[in-house]
Order: C-alpha cells, then sequence, then structure tokens
C-alpha cells in the first residue's frame, strides 16, 4: 500500500498562515487535496468549527464547502479554457444561488475591483491573460464565496519572481480584508517565510517539524529541516553557508519500514533510530519536533553552517 500521507495532525487557527514546506513527493499538495476532498482519505478526521468535513452528510457538506475553497498551483490548467473570465467568476454564485442578473453582475464588479481584475478583461478568456493574470483569476473565484480557509496549492511556484511579489502581497492583503486562514503549500522557504506564521516540515508524508517562523529559521531541531534551509539561496554573497548535501536513497513510500523515514539519509542516524519511529514531540512551547536526537542536532552541525542559517 502506498503511503502518501501517513500520521499527519495539524491546526491552523482563524487568522493565522500555516506554510506546508517540504521536498517535491513529500505528500504536501495530497494534503491539501485531501482536505478539500478532491482525494479520498483512508482514515482519519478533519474537524472544520466543530464538524467532521468528513463524515458530513450531502447538505452540511455542500455549505461547508462555502468555507472551504482552493487556490490551485498551475493557472493554465485550472481554468476552463471554453468559459470567459466572467462565467468563471460567475460560477461559484450560479451553483450557490446566491446571486443572479444585475445583483451578479454587481457581485462580479466588486470582487474583480478588490483583487484588481479589470474588468475590461472579464469577456477575455484564460488563453488571452499573462500567468500572473491568471493566477489573480483563480484567487477571486476562491475568494468569491468569502471562505474563512483557503488552501493555496504553490500558487506562485509557475511564475515569475516580480509577478510572484504581486500574488504574495494579494494573498496578504485578502487575509487582512477578509480575516482568512490559510494553508499555505510550497517548497519555497523564502516565500513561505514571508507570509507564515508557522512552518510545518514534511518529509516522505510525515510532519517532521512544526513551530513558529521564527524559531523554524532560528532554532531548527530536525536534521531535515536544517539540511532544507541550508539550501536556501543567499543575496549576501558575503555570508558563507555550508550546503548539507544528504546521501543515500529515499526509503520507498510502499509499505515503509518501521523507524524513522529519514535514518537512511542522516548524518546523526543510531541502530534505534531504524527501529523505532519518533513521535512528534513537543520539546519547547509550540515546537514540535519528530527526532529522536533533536536537542543534540544543532550541535551536530559545525558553528557558522548552523548561525547562518538564521541571517538574513
Amino acid at each position: 500500500m502506498l503511503h502518501a500521507v501517513d500520521d499527519v495532525s495539524f491546526e491552523v487557527y482563524p487568522g493565522e498562515t500555516l506554510g506546508l514546506v517540504g521536498e517535491s513527493g513529500c505528500g504536501k499538495s495530497t494534503v491539501g487535496n485531501v482536505l478539500m476532498r478532491l482525494l479520498p482519505r483512508t482514515s482519519g478526521e478533519l474537524i472544520f468549527n466543530g464538524q467532521d468535513v468528513f463524515t458530513a452528510n450531502k447538505t452540511d457538506s455542500f455549505n461547508i464547502r462555502k468555507s472551504m475553497q482552493i487556490i490551485f498551483q498551475d493557472p493554465y490548467s485550472s481554468l476552463n479554457p471554453r468559459k470567459t473570465i466572467k462565467s468563471i467568476l460567475s460560477e461559484a454564485y450560479e451553483i450557490h444561488k446566491l446571486a443572479k442578473g444585475a445583483e451578479l453582475d454587481k457581485a462580479i464588479n466588486e470582487l474583480c475591483d478588490m483583487v484588481g481584475i479589470a474588468r475590461s478583461l472579464l469577456n477575455r478568456y484564460p488563453h488571452e491573460l499573462d500567468g500572473g493574470m491568471r493566477q489573480v483569476v483563480g484567487i477571486a473565484r476562491a475568494l468569491s464565496l468569502k471562505p474563512s480557509f483557503v488552501v493555496c496549492d504553490e500558487p506562485v511556484s509557475s511564475l515569475d519572481v516580480s509577478v510572484q511579489a504581486k500574488i504574495i502581497n494579494l494573498l496578504i492583503d485578502m487575509q487582512k480584508k477578509m480575516d482568512l486562514s490559510y494553508l499555505f503549500i510550497s517548497h519555497d522557504l523564502s516565500v513561505v517565510r514571508h507570509i507564515s506564521d508557522r512552518i510545518a516540515v514534511m518529509y516522505l508524508g510525515q510532519i517532521v517539524e512544526i513551530s513558529d517562523t521564527a524559531t523554524i529559521f532560528s532554532n531548527t531541531m530536525h536534521p531535515y529541516s536544517i539540511a532544507l534551509l541550508s539550501a536556501v539561496p543567499r543575496v549576501d554573497v558575503d555570508t558563507k553557508v555550508r550546503r548539507i548535501l544528504l546521501k543515500g536513497d529515499v526509503p520507498s513510500p510502499m509499505n515503509p519500514k518501521p523507524g524513522c523515514r529519514f535514518a537512511p539519509r542522516c548524518w546523526m542516524a543510531q541502530d534505534s533510530c531504524y527501529d523505532n519511529t519518533p513521535e512528534l514531540t513537543e520539546v519547547a512551547p509550540g515546537h514540535c519536533v519528530a527526532c529522536h536526537f533533536a536537542r543534540q542536532s544543532r550541535a551536530k552541525i559545525k558553528d557558522a553552517a548552523v548561525r547562518s542559517l538564521s541571517d538574513n
């Protein structure tokens, strides 16, 4: 059996952004898709406003969907090429029977003004827009029903750097205006650091470390998180950063063996790591790590290498 996501548990608080990071294939997008019920779950529960989304009946589920939305990674394939921008933005209102006719036109115009879509673009098709504006349309569609929770599935990974900044600033502005909670999925730690209040690090389907953003960058404890941060590009050429090159093969997610899944690539691994699976344990208030030797991990990295991880 493929364990794409295994025993993942976290909370997203009202008005906060939880960043979810990890290398490609670790299960980040699968988490987001399962939360949105775009993929079936094998087991577990999802509590939203006191109700288990997975067990909700058809009527309750339909109503919950208005409060939970997703922004997809690819602005090219996530928009119907046969529909105009106006038709795409109208769909949510029509499905939930919230507006029609002149009232619908007014709602769409207000939505466009809020996110910065020129009204002259409403009669155009997605292929007539650039990638950045297509993603803005995707954001507008997600916000049209005034949700309280939004999954942002790598919303800027396919965009130019200058456009990325525009989209991130738009998401931050919308969060303040609408009091939104985000699950922000990305492999770009620089972007996640800018937008997130807390960060969860995933490896091979499991969360290995979670804490507030400042702590993740200044007091990283899991060896995988330390290696991940050491690879972040820096503009300061005078700061010497020792990158940690991970050796060994990634274990197969097909029926994974007991023990720490990072052990085959970890420079700190001992015999116990291969036999006993580490639990996600709170090592400091709000800082949880799944590692048998979390407190010793930083001491294993040579001085300047670790200190430079928290430098701007």
